[in-house]
């Protein structure tokens, strides 16, 4: 009996110190909420940036993770709010009962305003990858940050290009989201201070398909060029059917409309078309090539427009989280306003708003469809 006692008890330290090392190896599972339009017309935008999320997700934990002593594995908890600001506090209430520790989204300014709230209430960081409204860092919650430049910059930036190239007159329409509108707005107070004549200021809708009424009154006026502010689900169209109706107006336009798709969506039209990006183009970044040749192998196809920027946010919210040497999501907040970090798209150091210090906009034409630099504007 002895013998058999001694025996179990031998056994049992054996295996404590076969257990022991499974138990230290545990991981903790860390969630980042991601949230686009995954269906509807910009779906192919919105799944652009959860791709960039999802690619910088995969690099971290294949790398591995340590903060606080602790093995971390993060993943994605990605969400659609279909360009919808209803569905945007929707899910941003999901995210928050996911109890992810920080967002990367939302696509739309339009979602990312309403859905703010909810994450200052809950003591989230917010980064969005392409909001440009400036209204959505100007509410006064701690937790919104953004890696675009605003509508502030991108608006002026058009107006001075179009007075840059001899435009005198100006017809605009937008298509009355906070996006659309905000953007149409600034370009207009920019374009007027320029002495450019703006003719008219008309309001269509984001799921609108014929412009014709439109377009034809606004041929009516004779304008040198047209700024439409919105996406390229509606923008393509416009720009097509501006072509059908014999407008040789030069079409301006902001980063909604500046992606690969809009080839596609306005056919021959699209060389018309001069739009802006708020932030460096893509083969102006340092790495930004090596980025592409990675998502393209990751993906089957080539970034369309701001994953570079959703790839670089999860990597920021890392580095808050290890000099935090903490998860837990009021550390992460706490580590945000010192953020000086150096990724795909460049150094990213925050405002006292969560804006960029040093916002880009690069502008763009194209050439036998094809997109094309044109400039590079440090704002």
């Amino acid at each position: 009996m002895m013998k058999i006692q001694t025996f179990c008890v031998s056994l049992a330290i054996s295996m404590v110190g076969l257990v022991a090392p499974v138990v230290s190896r545990a991981e903790t599972i860390i969630g980042i909420g991601h949230v686009a339009p995954l269906t509807g017309g910009i779906a192919h935008l919105g799944k652009d940036n959860e791709n960039g999320a999802r690619l910088a997700v995969e690099e971290i934990n294949q790398k591995g993770l340590t903060i606080g002593g602790q093995k971390i594995t993060l993943q994605l908890d990605t969400q659609d709010d279909a360009a919808d600001p209803r569905t945007a506090t929707q899910v941003a209430q999901k995210l928050v009962d996911d109890k992810v520790v920080a967002v990367v989204g939302h696509l739309n300014s339009g979602t990312s305003i309403p859905a703010s709230k909810i994450y200052s209430d809950a003591g989230i960081v917010q980064i969005s990858p392409s909001s440009t409204n400036p209204t959505y860092t100007q509410q006064g919650f701690k937790t919104t940050y953004r890696i675009v430049a605003t509508d502030a910059q991108q608006g002026p930036a058009l107006a001075n290009y179009a007075k840059q190239i001899k435009i005198k007159s100006i017809a605009i329409v937008d298509d009355s989201t906070a996006y659309g509108q905000g953007l149409a707005n600034e370009f207009e107070k920019t374009a007027k201070s320029l002495g450019l004549n703006v003719m008219s200021h008309d309001a269509t809708n984001d799921k609108a398909v014929d412009f014709r009424a439109i377009l034809t009154k606004i041929k009516g006026e004779g304008p040198d060029a047209i700024m439409y502010g919105g996406m390229d689900a509606t923008g393509g169209p416009f720009v097509k059917q501006a072509k059908q109706l014999g407008l040789r107006a030069k079409v301006l336009a902001g980063d909604g409309l500046c992606t690969e798709k809009l080839s596609e969506l306005a056919g021959d039209a699209v060389d018309n078309v001069v739009c802006s990006e708020a932030g460096m183009a893509l083969e102006k970044m340092e790495s930004g090539p090596a980025f592409a040749a990675k998502f393209q192998k990751r993906f089957g196809q080539p970034p369309q427009l701001y994953a570079p920027f959703t790839y670089d946010a999860v990597y920021i919210i890392v580095d808050a989280m290890k000099h935090a040497n903490s998860t837990d999501p009021a550390n992460i907040l706490a580590a945000m306003p010192n953020t000086d970090y150096k990724g795909v798209i460049g150094e990213t150091t925050f405002d006292s708003k969560g804006d960029l210090k040093h916002g880009v906009i690069s502008l763009y034409n194209y050439k036998a469809g094809r997109k094309t630099l044109l400039d590079v504007v440090k704002m």
